[in-house]
């Protein structure tokens, strides 16, 4: 498994990144660990939680993903040999059942990393990542910035001083981003500098063959800054893969299960999976194979982050790590791109 370095520090992580999301929800406990004892047998040393999870977020189930994967490491005693992430939730989103609304306040962040810790089981965590800004801007796919003259938001200097106690305790040893835009990435680099506090070595958004938006105005940043993109939603949701091709919704998928999963699924989005997965078979690939493989060629990715429900599923998602596209079919994807540029930012 090829690894590459966090950000600008001496951390090493796999290529392809565990996500867990769907622990607790779609995968019980002992299908978390039979997906970890595989992973990490096959060199994946990069696990991705967050304190919301899993995915659709209730009540009920809050937290269960960190709790499976901290009764993982208690069994397993390999702590050391992994590098371990999880989030701190910001507000909205309906996570009323959380902190009574989560923020990005020092007092809500410091309660949401001891409580991770706690699930965790763990001393610190090696990776901290802001799950998704405090303020009213874009992100899960919103478009058209509009001003908000009466929000009320928490500093991201306030945010980022708690991250840096957090540091300075050994709870956390790095911190990252998520759903954030090039605005703020370089407040929280430019707070880092002026103040001494850390800065961010990872941004987590979405990036895959039908939203390669983090392109315009991230990937620069990325690689300048050595904050690369850790990248969440490679195969959008499973469309990449091209099961919902042709009306077809297959039992227990996670777009057949849950609504609120549409960001992928618009005609537009179908159209270009489409050509992808007709290119992917030219290739002699499979769709999952190819979608995979070329968020892994990017030179501003540091991991990409997979997800799954079956076993099968993850050792595909795994075995993209030995693949590499050949010139034909990386201009053979531009060529696509340009005929569907961002059919679901």
């Amino acid at each position: 498994m090829q690894t590459r370095k966090l950000g600008n520090t001496d951390i090493d992580v796999s290529l392809i990144c565990l996500g867990t999301m769907t622990w607790g929800e779609q995968n019980t406990e002992s299908e978390a660990f039979e997906q970890l004892d595989y992973a990490t047998e096959a060199g994946v040393n990069f696990i991705d939680a967050a304190e919301m999870y899993p995915v659709p977020p209730r009540a009920e189930t809050q937290g269960l993903t960190e709790q499976y994967l901290g009764n993982w490491l208690a069994r397993r005693g390999r702590r050391d040999d992994l590098v371990i992430a999880s989030k701190v939730a910001g507000p909205g989103n309906g996570l009323t059942y959380l902190r009574n609304g989560p923020r990005l306040t020092r007092a809500h962040i410091r309660e949401a990393c001891e409580a991770s810790l706690k699930r965790l089981q763990t001393d610190y965590i090696d990776l901290y990542q802001v799950h998704w800004p405090d303020r009213s801007t874009n992100f899960f796919g919103q478009l058209g910035y509009q001003t908000n003259p009466e929000e009320s938001f928490t500093p991201i200097e306030e945010t980022l001083e708690a991250l840096d106690e957090l540091v300075r305790e050994g709870k956390i040893r790095q911190i990252g981003l998520s759903n954030e835009t090039p605005w703020g990435t370089m407040e929280y680099l430019r707070l880092a500098r002026e103040k001494g506090w850390p800065r961010a070595v990872s941004i987590q958004n979405p990036y895959n063959l039908l939203n390669r938006s983090f392109e315009v105005g991230m990937a620069e940043i990325a690689h300048r800054e050595q904050a690369g993109l850790l990248a969440y939603s490679p195969l959008a949701f499973g469309m990449l893969s091209g099961k919902y091709l042709g009306e077809s919704w297959p039992e227990k998928a996670r777009l057949t299960l849950y609504e609120r999963f549409k960001r992928y699924s618009n005609s537009r989005g179908m159209a270009a999976t489409r050509a992808y997965v007709e290119l992917a078979r030219e290739h002699g690939l499979s769709p999952v194979e190819l979608a995979l493989a070329f968020v892994n060629s990017r030179s501003f990715v540091t991991s990409n982050i997979v997800g799954a429900t079956t076993m099968v599923q993850l050792q595909e998602n795994i075995g993209s790590a030995s693949i590499s596209l050949d010139l034909d079919a990386l201009d053979a994807i531009e060529a696509l791109h340009t005929e569907f540029t961002y059919p679901c930012p």
